[in-house]
């Protein structure tokens, strides 16, 4: 085990609401868990576990929709939307004790998005809407982006407080100065000031943070052309996770576009760079830090919440896994193809 910390519990994001259309159902894998997204004829998205009670058929794979029901494609039993058995067709009487694990699901914002608890704990919390990618006008359309990165969600979420790296790992020339980082329950603000260096000069922006957990992020680049991005982080297995993005740009006429390609290209261009350091690095739980480092250990506090069986501190440092250093460029290769391969993701 490479962290001294579980998979989070909160909102995570499964699909993009474009990705389930009615009738569908489709597999997926998340939470160290094999499951099943089906979106009924009434439009309601449900999240499952995948095998079916009876004879543990993967109901993702061949799966059917009845009207609001999930029919398995071994035997044909159904399971309803809370995960009741709710017709066995060769028997007179339904299964009582045949029930999948059902996820409480939220659509908004574009996104479909799975609570996750491993106690099965209810929702703590609600997912706002974010105007940018709900308004029907004022915006460009949605451009998304999707990694599989071999590590842990805080490892890749502490770059937000890192505002050193931007020069040594992205090579910027003006690096975010934070000016607060906030967190109560839940939510966690940051508030940076950003200069931005354009052909016609340096242009003074912000970077402006909003965190929901540890699933979503949403995020307002403004200085030169108003950029909103949603950040979600969704964990695959304790040491690997998908990250997604999901950009819209302020219209601003002519040029939109060509504004907003450059800005989603430099982010892009920022994750693949980020990529080797996030998937090689150890993580330390007393980090040796210099005085003008970000607030790390803050924002480490506001984690830490998030883990119900909690973070084991008995080791000082967690490495990468052996078969990763030994073999790096095979484990890599290996890592992201089943992953992709489970969940499904859209590239």
């Amino acid at each position: 085990m490479q962290y001294p910390f579980p998979i989070p519990f909160g909102w995570f994001q499964v699909l993009w609401s474009d990705e389930l259309a009615p009738g569908d159902a489709r597999p997926l894998f998340y939470f160290d868990q094999h499951l099943v997204a089906w979106r009924d004829e009434e439009g309601q998205v449900h999240i499952q576990e995948a095998f079916c009670p009876h004879l543990g058929a993967h109901l993702g794979h061949g799966g059917k929709v009845r009207g609001c029901q999930l029919e398995c494609p071994f035997h044909g039993w159904t399971f309803d939307a809370e995960g009741a058995n709710a017709e066995i067709p060769y028997a007179d009487r339904t299964n009582k004790k045949a029930r999948l694990r059902t996820y409480p699901v939220t659509e908004l914002n574009g996104l479909i998005m799975a609570w996750y608890h491993p106690d099965e704990k209810p929702p703590m919390w609600e997912i706002p809407e974010l105007e940018p990618f709900t308004a029907a006008d004022g915006y460009s359309g949605v451009t998304h982006k999707s990694y599989e990165i071999g590590a842990h969600w805080q490892e890749l979420a502490e770059n937000g407080v890192d505002s050193a790296h931007f020069r040594y790992v992205h090579d910027t020339a003006e690096v975010p100065v934070l000016e607060k980082y906030e967190a109560d329950g839940h939510h966690s603000k940051m508030r940076s000031v950003q200069q931005y260096v354009t052909p016609q000069g340096t242009t003074e922006g912000r970077i402006d943070v909003d965190s929901f957990g540890p699933g979503l992020s949403f995020v307002r680049f403004s200085g030169i052309v108003d950029t909103f991005l949603m950040g979600c982080n969704t964990p695959l297995t304790n040491d690997s996770c998908v990250m997604r993005f999901t950009f819209v740009v302020r219209d601003i006429g002519k040029g939109t576009s060509t504004v907003g390609d450059a800005f989603v290209a430099e982010i892009d261009k920022q994750v693949e760079e980020d990529r080797p350091v996030w998937e090689n690095k150890a993580h330390l739980v007393r980090p040796a830090l210099a005085s003008t480092d970000g607030p790390f250990m803050k924002f480490r506090k506001w984690a830490g919440q998030f883990y119900a069986e909690g973070v084991d501190d008995r080791t000082e440092v967690w490495a990468p896994d052996d078969a990763q250093w030994s073999d790096l460029e095979n484990y890599v290769q290996r890592e992201k193809g089943t992953a992709s391969a489970r969940h499904g993701d859209r590239h």
